[in-house]
């Protein structure tokens, strides 16, 4: 079918279609319940006045406005009918042999269809048939002698409508019928055309069960249809009639109505009456198929609605209801006979714009400008047809349209979206458009109602989508959502700038109470904190909120165990290339706050000299609170701990633990492990009393314990500091605890060393911690030593090292290698790997390692050594040159 407005859109010929994408599983749907109810009401056991078994002649498809559900009524009653006109893509039914009559009917309130013209459009496609349905065509012409008196029907159908579609036989054929039983009757062919005296002869004819009317007799409620009062209620069971009669049709002349209901949002009312009918009609008629399309799930097995409609329940409509232990709006969204009409793909979205428009058998519409418009529509159909709309638009001015033209959204959508909202279900939108995912709580909150009846109904809208595991099980279409937060919204009940702040500031507040609430909860908490995280900093960023409130409490609770799940996109990324400039840095402190934590999550990816260079920017932005840059202050020092740059991070350290705020101890950890990286144990033993969990006292003290050789108690304080972060569920520093552990083991026992190292990864897995993994690296290393292999895996972790920037991993990375030169008495190796190890320590930090390498190769004391040792420097030697010679033994032992 051609598109005349892009027909009509240029004096140049362009080509136009209505281009279908792949609707394949929705025709596969269709095919297979149809083929179930034919099958169905083929059985002998099937009986169509009876009005108490369940239905199941209902399948319902529905989704967002623009989804395509319209056009895919269209294709299916094209797809239906004796033509059998099908897209390519769809396969040929598997049921042979059976007539079905598509009758498609838009319930559109533009398409002023009530329900009158639904029971006419119905009954007019069945004109095909070339012959009366007297039960029905006599009910009906009464009705009409009532309804519209004087009006012939002839030309009620010719002024258009629904029924106005299909065949004009049907005033010929309702006089037949009633002439037809006006003779049965024997009543004089004059009065044949006055349907009073008809209809009251036939009912006393049938209730004295007479003879000459016996073929209608079989219908046993048509008497009492004729003798009530025709009105719209009453019209509303004469399909029963129509059913009645369809199933008394000779073989020759069988059909199976298959009706398809486009457009069912327009029936809602407060008071659902036009529903009521129509529902009533459905379920009159079980040997039609109905098909039904709409933007909601249509809610007939709900037992709420039991009183407003005269069947619900899910004994009623098996295949309408929710299966068991599947939440209603899951996949399948509520029953094996509803179904959600998912987005298109971007293949199918691509192929629908490439076919929309053509020029000389080419697509009109170019590759890159495609990709534009498929990357915003989401799979929006209506994006899609909006988007064609404004490149015929642009290229009627003259000028060729570009990507850019296409880059955003359009205002259409909004109206589309918000048609058949109620004003609460519209406020509730726009503000979960302010979030990622909710739940009905959040959004209640965020839109700062009282009551969650808003919430809920809108979360029941196919605009919303649900995964049941996540945090917060609703997500809105991501089409609608960048519509309503960028296009313009002309709504009369728009919000202004400020209403858009409010409400920012409405939903991090939410945000916040959630997390607070369930902080103490340890299967959500650590998932809920990092989620509120993600959503609240991009809300105080956005809208430019200067209160961070719980962000602040967040931020350090984020920090507190090293596990680094991603955040947010930072807020300033240095030139790419030269003469590019830089991105503008933060200039709000939720930029800064923003920025802080990604430089200090993405440190995990990143070369720490980029690390210290992006903290000590937002620190000199000077947009941070007192405690957030102390944050700063800590993890630049940290940064130039790890870049060997000891003065600069113990004068960090310093600032933070004289802060004497939150933290204070993780810093006095820091110049602790600072006091020790240059040899000064008795220092750093001495802090240890004073540190307590938050400054990780056991994990320092092993960190003193491993360089005098006393594996035994180093082991012992590893294992503490991994019940310790057990004990309060603090999985990165446990994976820290057990890392390192693996690393002491392995000096002393390469078979229990396999499985710490296999721990370790497991812990390991989940986590984003780089620093550590090299821990873990550098143990396997260790527990090897001796083998062939080893010289070769060091090379390769001290170029890895390099790129990290991490290098105060290279003096433990030499000191494995020397380990391992020493348990093969390999002389020379051991003395180039000394060479390096010398120069890699020549600043002063990590000294000790000389000390070590001399011991574990039985070689002389360096002379200049300026470590402090808490036990005598003889006997730390000997311990060292012992895990030589045992890990010779053990060598041996396995030949």
């Amino acid at each position: 079918m051609a598109d005349l407005r892009a027909l009509f859109s240029s004096n140049h010929p362009v080509g136009t279609s209505e281009a279908f994408t792949n609707r394949q599983n929705q025709w596969n749907l269709v095919a297979t319940a149809i083929e179930e109810h034919l099958r169905h009401i083929a059985d002998p056991a099937f009986d169509v006045e009876d009005l108490e078994a369940p239905r199941n002649n209902v399948l319902v498809f529905h989704g967002v406005g623009g989804i395509g559900k319209t056009t895919l009524s269209r294709k299916l009653e094209a797809a239906l009918g004796d033509a059998g006109d099908r897209p390519a893509q769809w396969g040929a039914p598997t049921w042979s042999g059976e007539r079905l009559v598509p009758v498609c009917i838009d319930l559109a309130r533009s398409a002023g269809a009530d329900f009158e013209q639904i029971v006419l459009a119905i009954r007019a496609a069945l004109t095909e048939l070339g012959r009366p349905l007297p039960a029905f065509d006599v009910a009906l012409r009464r009705y009409w002698e009532h309804q519209h008196p004087g009006e012939p029907l002839e030309e009620y159908l010719r002024r258009g409508g629904p029924a106005s579609r299909f065949g004009r036989a049907l005033p010929q054929q309702m006089q037949s019928a009633l002439s037809d039983v006006a003779q049965a009757l024997l009543l004089p062919g004059t009065v044949g055309s006055a349907v009073g005296q008809v209809t009251g002869s036939l009912v006393r004819a049938l209730r004295e069960h007479r003879q000459t009317v016996r073929a209608l007799a079989g219908c046993a409620r048509l008497a009492d249809l004729l003798e009530a009062e025709p009105d719209l209620d009453t019209l509303s069971f004469y399909p029963h009639l129509l059913a009645w009669e369809i199933a008394q049709l000779p073989a020759d002349k069988k059909v199976t109505p298959v009706i398809l209901l486009d457009t069912f949002e327009d029936t809602g009312d407060r008071h659902r009456d036009a529903e009521r009918l129509l529902q009533r009609l459905v379920w009159l008629m079980p040997n039609c198929f109905f098909v039904i399309g709409g933007r909601n799930r249509l809610p007939w097995a709900d037992d709420a609605l039991q009183g407003q409609l005269d069947y619900t329940g899910r004994a009623a409509w098996p295949g309408l209801a929710a299966q068991a232990g599947q939440p209603a709006r899951a996949a399948g969204q509520g029953g094996t006979r509803q179904h959600l009409i998912g987005d298109f793909s971007e293949a199918d979205c691509d192929a629908y714009l490439a076919r929309r428009l053509t020029q000389d058998g080419q697509p009109l519409i170019s590759p890159d400008v495609r990709t534009v418009i498929v990357q915003r529509s989401h799979g929006l159909p209506l994006h899609l047809d909006l988007a064609v709309a404004r490149f015929l638009e642009i290229r009627r001015t003259g000028r060729g349209p570009t990507p850019a033209d296409f880059d955003h959204t359009f205002p259409a959508l909004i109206a589309r979206t918000l048609s058949d909202l109620t004003a609460d279900e519209r406020h509730v939108l726009r503000s979960v458009s302010l979030l990622d995912a909710f739940d009905i709580d959040l959004a209640t909150q965020a839109a700062g109602l009282a009551h969650q009846a808003a919430a809920r109904r809108l979360v029941e809208r196919p605009l919303v989508t649900e995964d049941p595991y996540a945090i917060w099980p609703y997500h809105l279409h991501g089409a609608i959502r960048t519509a309503l937060r960028t296009a313009g919204d002309h709504a009369e009940d728009r919000w202004t700038p400020a209403d858009w702040h409010q409400a920012a500031g409405r939903t991090l507040a939410a945000l916040g109470r959630q997390w607070q609430d369930a902080a103490g909860a340890r299967a959500t908490g650590r998932a809920l904190l990092v989620a509120c995280l993600r959503q609240g900093l991009r809300l105080a960023r956005d809208h430019h909120l200067s209160d961070l409130g719980w962000l602040t409490d967040a931020a350090f609770a984020y920090t507190d165990d090293s596990v680094w799940e991603p955040l947010a996109p930072p807020t300033h990324t240095a030139a790419s290339s030269p003469g590019t400039a830089p991105q503008p840095g933060p200039d709000t402190p939720a930029d800064a706050l923003a920025e802080l934590l990604a430089a200090i999550t993405r440190r995990q990816h990143e070369h720490r000299e980029r690390t210290a260079e992006r903290l000590t920017a937002v620190l000199d932005t000077g947009l941070l609170s007192g405690e957030l840059a102390e944050l700063a202050l800590y993890y630049r020092a940290k940064a130039h701990k790890d870049l060997a740059r000891t003065n600069e991070a113990l004068d960090g350290m310093r600032q933070v633990a004289e802060a004497d705020g939150r933290l204070a101890q993780r810093a006095r950890r820091g110049m602790a492990q600072l006091a020790r990286i240059r040899g000064d144990f008795p220092t750093a033993r001495a802090a240890v009393p004073t540190l307590g969990w938050k400054g990780r006292h056991h994990r320092v003290l092993a960190h003193i314990w491993f360089p005098h050789g006393d594996i035994e108690r180093a082991a012992a304080a590893f294992e503490d500091a991994r019940t310790e972060a057990e004990q309060h569920d603090a999985p990165g520093e446990r994976a820290i605890a057990q890392t390192l552990l693996a690393l002491v083991v392995a000096f002393a026992d390469p078979l229990r060393a396999d499985d710490e190292i296999a721990l370790a990864h497991q812990y390991l897995a989940p986590l984003d911690q780089r620093a550590t993994t090299f821990y873990a690296a550098v143990a396997a290393l260790v527990r090897d030593a001796g083998t062939e292999d080893v010289t070769d895996r060091a090379a390769v972790l001290r170029a890895e090292s390099a790129v990290a920037g991490l290098p105060w991993i290279v003096p433990l990375i030499e000191t494995a290698t020397a380990f391992h030169h020493a348990v093969r008495g390999a002389d020379d190796d051991l003395d180039a790997t000394m060479d390096c190890l010398r120069q890699e320590t020549a600043n002063g930090d990590f000294a000790y390692y000389v000390d070590i390498a001399t011991a574990m190769g039985d070689q002389p004391q360096p002379a200049n050594s300026t470590t402090q040792w808490l036990d005598d420097a003889h006997v730390v030697r000997q311990r060292w040159r012992a895990l030589v010679t045992a890990r010779q033994d053990h060598l041996r032992g396995a030949q």
